[in-house]
């Protein structure tokens, strides 16, 4: 089963940030939270990229209708590499902090694996950016009911940034699934980089986690590990659930229900401009 997920065109946006070198305590109230958030921030700038080579390398082998949104979807991808590394500058340029240098090591490590996976063939690479997508779209579904109390206190920057992102996660949440199934189809090869994305995913975002804890003097916190550890355990829940029935045969992604308040809000952002 195929076709586009959106209505039109996907829209390239500009979510109108202004990051300074204050920005990265964007969310005080919940620092573990905003830990792991920055530590997924970090994997953006070469994940980002990643998905958008592979979905270069097959737009030759699809059909006009669906090139033109896979060129909406890279488009998209592109803004969220800039914004997230532009992000990631000032969580790891914290002058004088010892943890930067550690994140910056960090950096380097997750830079070397994706230019180790651009090796792998262009089939390789867009099954991975499908894979890839629904782990996002799953980290779409797991944030919007938990918005009020993630993102309710948080800095407005900050919180437009991850919004604004998921926000386009679930508008695009079809298009790399469809350029996947158009330039190769095969399963067994979703299932292998499905896989791999998501160990990626939680190897750096963990390693991330617990760096960026150790900065905010909460790596001794039990409140602060407790918390990890229930989300963490309700976000596998959700995305081991929308990675099997991703895998099974004649689904797509538009069979899925879309969180209806990160619709809307990017509908406002969208009449805002």
């Amino acid at each position: 089963m195929t076709g586009s997920t959106t209505a039109g065109p996907l829209t390239s946006r500009n979510p109108g940030l202004r990051f300074g070198p204050d920005e990265a305590p964007w969310q005080r109230r919940l620092p573990e939270f905003a830990s792991a958030v920055e530590a997924v921030s970090l994997i953006m700038p070469h994940a980002e990229p990643y998905v958008v080579d592979a979905a270069e390398r097959v737009l030759d082998d699809l059909p006009p209708d669906l090139r033109g949104q896979t060129r909406g979807y890279i488009r998209q991808e592109r803004s969220h590499h800039a914004q997230h590394r532009r992000f990631n500058d000032a969580v790891i340029g914290v002058p004088g902090d010892r943890v930067g240098r550690w994140l910056a090591g960090l950096d380097r490590a997750m830079a070397a694996t994706f230019r180790f996976l651009s090796r792998r063939s262009a089939r390789f690479g867009i099954a991975f950016a499908a894979g890839f997508e629904t782990i996002a779209f799953a980290g779409a579904r797991w944030v919007e009911p938990r918005i009020g109390r993630l993102f309710g206190a948080a800095d407005d920057d900050g919180a437009r940034l991850f919004l604004w992102h998921l926000a386009e996660e679930v508008e695009h949440k079809g298009v790399a699934h469809d350029a996947w199934i158009a330039a190769d189809g095969r399963r067994s090869r979703y299932l292998l980089a499905m896989w791999t994305a998501a160990l990626l995913l939680a190897v750096f975002s963990f390693a991330g986690t617990m760096l960026l804890l150790v900065r905010r003097r909460r790596w001794w916190s039990p409140l602060a590990h407790a918390r990890l550890a229930w989300w963490s355990l309700t976000f596998v829940f959700e995305a081991v659930t929308l990675m099997m029935v991703s895998a099974l045969p004649g689904h797509h992604p538009d069979q899925l229900a879309d969180p209806g308040y990160l619709k809307a809000w990017l509908w406002d952002l969208d009449a805002d401009r």
